[in-house]
């Protein structure tokens, strides 16, 4: 007891010191969504009930994919606006193919998805080597790629898809065994400790500060409470959505390749200023041109979730309200402007906060245009609170 309790207090201490350090971490973020979570309840019951939630947790996944890209964007400092275009053009793409052209749904992913990755590439190649500003080029894509997407889709407009294909079930299969959601919170409680413990071991096998045991108890706690809640909560209704499993695992893969790779780290370092990087070493083209493509494969990804979603693909498909979301989600979950700070989770929790505000306006019935007010002032306390963030780790010498 004495251990969880100088656990908590160590955690308490050190959390305040990354606060005055200009290291808000994800709190910000986190009492965000509580406050909203309990606003939205107040006015309106169901908001918490487990229908909406689950829905909730399957809208977040096709905006929130194409968010994960941009993350990775936004840490080298560069920005992306093309990536709603080139998700509306892959959902284009696959439905042309498949539906239209009776190509095998499998086969039509892939190119759908290599579409996206090639988009991003070109971008990167025009960007890193050729040294156009990342703006113009993006801004460019949004225009071009969106124009290709009408042309593909034709004359019709709109292009209807099978709900019981492939594509269909992304978002509308639940896995309703009970042990699928626990399985999952398990799994990820365990990960996390490990995580955690290996963390740990290194750092105290090189002599440096470390977390102790009872600490790595307390958040790997912290997380299975959240974990099994979900889980609880997802049981309640349908179970495990097939959607939020993929996103999860891709949130959490691209995360380990972030934090636990010499990518990643190339990827942080490259935030940090283009000549920095070069002098350490790091091709910095190729880490450019990456860093695009895997934007564009993430936005392929979402467009085909967004689709599934709505089963079918239209020439609204990449609006540029879209692109706004995406943007916003990556900001407002963390991610900073300035380059060099975030995670892919920055992307969920983000996505978590817009769709929460979409949700919620929804069930009480109000206007659009509220809501839009509303995640632009969350967007804009965001980015002071990390433009502060910033000043404060350059006066502690940190920036």
């Amino acid at each position: 007891m004495n251990g969880l309790r100088r656990a908590l207090r160590s955690g308490t201490e050190a959390a305040g010191r990354r606060l005055r350090g200009g290291e808000p971490g994800v709190l910000p973020v986190v009492v965000g969504v509580l406050v909203i979570w309990s606003v939205f309840q107040i006015l309106n019951g169901n908001f918490l009930a487990p229908r909406n939630l689950s829905n909730l947790s399957v809208d977040i996944v096709g905006a929130g994919m194409i968010a994960v890209g941009v993350v990775f964007v936004l840490l080298i400092g560069e920005i992306d606006l093309s990536v709603g275009s080139v998700s509306g053009l892959a959902a284009a793409l696959f439905a042309v193919l498949n539906v239209q052209h009776g190509m095998a749904e499998w086969l039509a992913v892939v190119i759908a998805v290599l579409s996206g990755a090639a988009v991003g590439s070109l971008h990167g190649f025009l960007i890193a080597r050729v040294g156009a500003p990342a703006f113009v080029v993006t801004l460019a894509g949004l225009l071009g790629w969106n124009g290709l997407m009408l042309y593909v889709l034709g004359a019709g407009g709109t292009v209807n898809l099978d709900e019981d294909s492939l594509i269909g079930k992304l978002t509308g299969h639940y896995f309703h065994e009970v042990a699928a959601a626990y399985g999952l919170a398990a799994a990820g409680s365990v990960l996390c400790f490990l995580v955690y413990y290996r963390d740990r071991r290194r750092r105290r096998a090189a002599g440096m500060s470390h977390r102790p045991l009872a600490e790595i108890a307390v958040r790997t706690g912290a997380v299975a409470l959240v974990a099994f809640s979900a889980a609880h909560v997802l049981n309640r209704f349908q179970g495990l959505p097939l959607a939020l499993l993929a996103f999860l695992l891709v949130v959490g893969g691209l995360d380990l390749v972030l934090r636990r790779t010499r990518y990643g780290r190339k990827v942080y370092a490259l935030g940090g200023g283009g000549e920095p990087a070069r002098r350490a070493g790091i091709d910095v083209v190729r880490v450019r041109v990456s860093v695009f493509m895997l934007s564009g494969t993430m936005a392929a990804v979402g467009g085909l979730f967004l689709a599934s979603r709505i089963t079918s693909v239209s020439q609204t498909s990449g609006s540029s309200l879209l692109l706004m979301n995406v943007i916003a989600a990556a900001v407002i979950g963390g991610t900073s402007l300035f380059g060099g700070r975030g995670t892919t989770w920055s992307a969920l929790l983000g996505m978590l906060v817009i769709q929460s505000i979409a949700s919620g306006m929804s069930l009480l019935g109000i206007q659009s245009a509220v809501q839009f007010m509303i995640t632009g002032g969350v967007l804009l306390a965001a980015v002071v609170i990390d433009t502060v963030a910033r000043r404060t780790r350059r006066e502690h010498g940190r920036a």
